[in-house]
C-alpha cells in the first residue's frame, strides 16, 4: 500500500513539473513574439509609420494577455517608449499612465522609475521643464527603492544629472550645482568616465551662468582630462564640444585674444564643417566676434559671419542664427552703417523671441538701445519688462523645484523612519508578546476569581433593584388611585348631580310651553353649557402634556427680537397685525415661524453686516405673510452655495407646507418672504355654544 501511494505521488509531481514547464515554454514563446513585433516596429525603416504602429498594436494586445505581472509591465513599458520614438504622443501618454499605475500598485520600482523617466524626457522634449523635473525626481525616488547595486546607483545618478540640466535652464544655479555634484560622486564611484565628463561639462556651464569664468574654465579643463579615458565613438564630439566651451568662456569673460586663438585652433580641425556643422557654425561666429573685439581685419570678420549665417540657413538652425546676426549688427554699427546694423539687430531680436532665447533677446535689446536712438526708450522699457518677467518666472520655477525636492525628501525620510520604526516595533512586539503571555496567565487567574465575586455582587444588586422597582410601582399605583378617586368625586359630586337635577326639571317642563317654562329651559341649557365647560377643564388638566401650546406667541417673538438686537447692536423693528388671533395658531405654525425669524436674525448677525432689520407679520389673503428685510451686504443666489441657516429655513417652510421667496443682490441687502398656512387650533367657541343654546331655546319655544 505504501509503495502504491509513493508511485501516485511521483506521477502527480511529474505532472506538475510538466505543467509548469509547458507554462514557462508558452510564456517564452509569447514574449519572443512580442519582442519580434517590437523590433519590427522600431527598426523597420522601410515601413511607414502607420504600418509600424500596426505591429505595436499587435504587441500591445498580446501583452495584455500575459499573466505574469512583472513581464507584462516590462513589455508595456517598452511599447510606450516605442510609441514615444514614433512620436505618437497620445498612445505614449496613455500606455505610460497605465504602466505607472500598475507598477505603483505592484511596487515594481524599476518599471515605475523607467516610466517616470520616459515621461520626463517626453515632457522635456516639449519644453515642459517643470513637469519634466517633477518626474525625474519621482524616477530618482523609485530607483532609490531598488537594492543598491551599480545599475540602480547609475540610474539615480542619471536622474540627478537630468534634474541639474533642467534646473540650469531656469537659472536655478545653486540647485543645479547640488544635483550635478551628487550625480558626479556616483559616477566617480562607478568609474563611468563618459558621464564624469558630462557632469564636469555642465558644472562649467553653470559656473558660466553665474559669471564665475575662472571656475568655469577649471571645470572644462577637468572635463578635458577624462577625454583620454573615453574610448567610445563620442570621443571626437566631446573633444570639439570641450574646446568650444573653453573658447566660449574666454569670449564671455572678454579675454578676446585667448578666445581668438582657441577658435582658430578649432577651425584647423579636419572636416569640421562636414562632420560637425553645428559646432563649425558656432566657431565661425565666435572667432569673428573675437576678431572684431580685437579691432582686426573687419573684412575677415564679415566673411566669417556671412559663412556662419549661410550655414545656419542651409542646416535650418534657426535658434543659432540670432547670435551671428547680433554680432553682424555690432560690426556694421562700428563701421558707421547704422541702418543695416539696426536691420540685423531686429532680425536677431525676432529670431531670439520666436525661439525663446531670452538671454540673446536681452542682449539684442541692449544693442538696439544704443543703435536706434529714436526708439531707445521703447527698447529700454521692453528690456526692463522682459528682464523682470524672466526673473519672476525663474523665481517661481525655482520655488517649485524647492517644493518638489522638499516633498520628495520628506517622503524618503518618512520611509526611512518608518523602516527603522518597523524594525524597532518588531523587536518590541516580540518582547511584549512574551511579557504579555506571562501577564495573561496571571491576569486570567485573577479574572476568574474576580468574576465569582462580581457574580455575587451582581445578584445582590439585582435583588436591591427589584425591591426598588416594587416600591416605585407601589407609589405609582397609589398616585394613580388617588387621581382616579379625585376625578370620580369631581364627576359624581359636581357634574353628575347638576346633570341629574337638570334632567328631572326638563322632564317636568317637556309638556309645558308657557313663557316661564321657556325661560327656565334656557337657564337649564346654560347650566348644561357650564357643565360642559367643567368637563373640558378636567379633560385639559388630564392631557396638559399632550396639548401643550405655545402661549404668548407675539410676546415671545418680541423678546427674542429685542434680545438679538441688543446683543448684536442691530436696530430691529417688529410690526404685526392686531386682528390675527396669534395664540390660537397651530403649534407647528408658531414654532416654525419663531425659528425662521430667529435663524434669519442670526444670519444677519453672522453674515449680512447690516445695521437695520425690519420684521413684518400680517395676514394677506388666506396666508400669513412673514417678511424679514435687512440692509446688509447681500449675496449671490446664482452661485448655488447656501449655508446651513438657509437650508434650515427652507426645511421649516416645507414642513408646514408654506412658500419661500428670497430676494437679494450684492451690496443691496436681503429680503426673505415666507407665506404660512393660516391654520388655527380646532376648539369650541363659547359664542358658538351660546348661539347653539339660543337656537335650541328657539326650537323648544316653538
Amino acid at each position: 500500500m505504501k509503495k502504491l501511494y509513493f508511485i501516485l505521488f511521483l506521477i502527480f509531481l511529474s505532472a506538475c513539473i510538466k505543467q509548469s514547464t509547458d507554462a514557462n515554454s508558452f510564456l517564452n514563446q509569447e514574449s519572443k513574439l512580442i519582442e519580434k513585433q517590437l523590433r519590427t516596429a522600431l527598426d523597420s525603416t522601410d515601413l511607414s509609420i502607420e504600418e509600424r504602429k500596426v505591429f505595436l498594436q499587435k504587441a500591445l494586445i498580446k501583452t495584455h494577455d500575459v499573466s505574469n505581472d512583472t513581464l507584462r509591465l516590462r513589455h508595456l513599458s517598452r511599447i510606450s517608449l516605442a510609441y514615444k520614438k514614433l512620436r505618437d504622443s497620445l498612445e505614449f501618454r496613455k500606455i505610460n499612465s497605465e504602466v505607472l499605475k500598475l507598477s505603483k500598485d505592484s511596487k515594481i520600482y524599476n518599471v515605475q522609475g523607467e516610466s517616470h523617466w520616459d515621461l520626463a524626457s517626453f515632457l522635456q522634449s516639449y519644453d515642459v521643464l517643470d513637469s519634466a523635473y517633477f518626474h525625474y525626481r519621482l524616477a530618482y525616488k523609485s530607483f532609490g527603492q531598488l537594492p543598491v547595486d551599480s545599475t540602480s546607483r547609475s540610474r539615480r545618478g542619471r536622474m540627478l544629472y537630468n534634474m541639474g540640466r533642467v534646473q540650469d535652464s531656469f537659472k536655478d544655479y545653486l540647485g543645479a550645482e547640488i544635483s550635478i555634484t551628487s550625480a558626479l560622486k556616483i559616477f566617480i564611484d562607478l568609474n563611468d568616465n563618459s558621464r564624469i565628463y558630462n557632469c564636469h561639462n555642465v558644472l562649467g556651464i553653470i559656473a558660466n551662468g553665474m559669471n564665475n569664468y575662472d571656475k568655469a574654465l577649471e571645470y572644462f579643463e577637468k572635463a578635458g582630462t577624462y577625454l583620454t579615458k573615453i574610448k567610445s565613438s563620442r570621443h571626437n564630439k566631446y573633444l570639439l564640444q570641450n574646446k568650444n566651451n573653453i573658447a566660449s568662456t574666454f569670449l564671455r569673460s572678454e579675454n578676446y585674444n585667448k578666445a581668438y586663438v582657441a577658435y582658430s585652433e578649432l577651425l584647423l580641425t579636419k572636416d569640421l564643417n562636414t562632420k560637425q556643422p553645428k559646432i563649425y557654425s558656432l566657431v565661425l561666429a565666435g572667432k569673428a566676434y573675437a576678431l572684431f573685439k580685437n579691432k582686426k581685419n573687419n573684412t575677415e570678420v564679415r566673411f566669417l559671419l556671412d559663412e556662419a549665417i549661410k550655414l545656419n540657413d542651409s542646416l535650418g538652425l534657426l535658434a543659432d542664427q540670432a547670435r551671428p546676426k547680433q554680432y553682424y549688427a555690432e560690426v556694421l554699427a562700428a563701421q558707421g552703417d547704422t541702418i543695416n546694423a539696426i536691420s540685423y539687430a531686429k532680425e536677431s531680436k525676432n529670431i531670439a523671441s520666436s525661439t525663446g532665447n531670452n538671454d540673446r533677446y536681452l542682449e539684442v535689446l541692449k544693442v538696439l538701445t544704443k543703435l536706434d536712438s529714436k526708439n531707445a526708450v521703447t527698447y529700454s522699457d521692453e528690456y526692463y519688462k522682459l528682464s523682470e518677467k524672466i526673473k519672476d518666472e525663474e523665481r517661481v520655477i525655482r520655488d517649485k523645484f524647492a517644493r518638489i525636492r522638499l516633498e520628495t525628501d520628506e517622503v524618503i525620510q518618512k520611509n526611512e523612519v518608518l523602516s527603522r520604526q518597523k524594525q524597532i516595533w518588531i523587536g518590541v512586539a516580540i518582547a511584549l508578546l512574551l511579557l504579555g503571555a506571562s501577564i495573561f496567565t496571571i491576569i486570567l487567574q485573577r479574572i476568574n476569581n474576580n468574576k465569582l465575586k462580581f457574580q455575587q455582587k451582581q445578584q445582590e444588586s439585582n435583588q436591591e433593584i427589584y425591591n426598588l422597582m416594587l416600591s416605585q410601582q407601589g407609589k405609582f399605583e397609589e398616585g394613580k388611585q388617588l387621581e382616579q378617586k379625585r376625578i370620580s368625586e369631581e364627576l359624581h359630586d359636581g357634574i353628575l348631580g347638576q346633570m341629574l337635577g337638570v334632567r328631572l326639571i326638563l322632564s317636568g317642563l317637556n309638556e309645558k310651553d308657557d313663557e316661564a317654562s321657556v325661560l327656565q329651559r334656557a337657564e337649564l341649557i346654560e347650566k348644561l353649557r357650564e357643565s360642559e365647560e367643567e368637563i373640558r377643564t378636567i379633560s385639559h388638566e388630564l392631557s396638559n402634556a399632550s396639548y401643550q401650546k405655545f402661549y404668548n406667541f407675539i410676546v415671545s417673538l418680541e423678546d427674542m427680537i429685542n434680545t438679538i438686537g441688543q446683543s448684536s447692536g442691530i436696530s430691529c423693528s417688529f410690526t404685526y397685525d392686531d386682528n390675527v388671533d396669534w395664540d390660537d395658531l397651530e403649534g407647528d405654525i408658531k414654532i416654525n415661524a419663531y425659528r425662521i425669524v430667529q435663524e434669519s436674525l442670526q444670519n444677519c448677525v453672522k453674515h449680512a453686516k447690516c445695521k437695520n432689520v425690519d420684521i413684518n407679520f400680517n395676514l394677506e389673503g388666506e396666508y400669513l405673510k412673514l417678511m424679514i428685510t435687512d440692509d446688509g451686504v447681500g449675496f449671490d443666489l446664482s452661485k448655488g452655495k447656501r449655508g446651513i441657516g438657509l437650508r434650515n429655513i427652507t426645511s421649516r417652510v416645507k414642513k408646514v407646507k408654506g412658500q419661500l421667496d428670497i430676494k437679494t443682490k450684492k451690496n443691496e441687502g436681503t429680503t426673505i418672504v415666507v407665506f404660512l398656512p393660516n391654520n388655527y387650533i380646532q376648539q369650541d367657541n363659547p359664542e358658538d355654544i351660546l348661539g347653539s343654546a339660543q337656537r335650541n331655546k328657539s326650537v323648544i319655544s316653538t
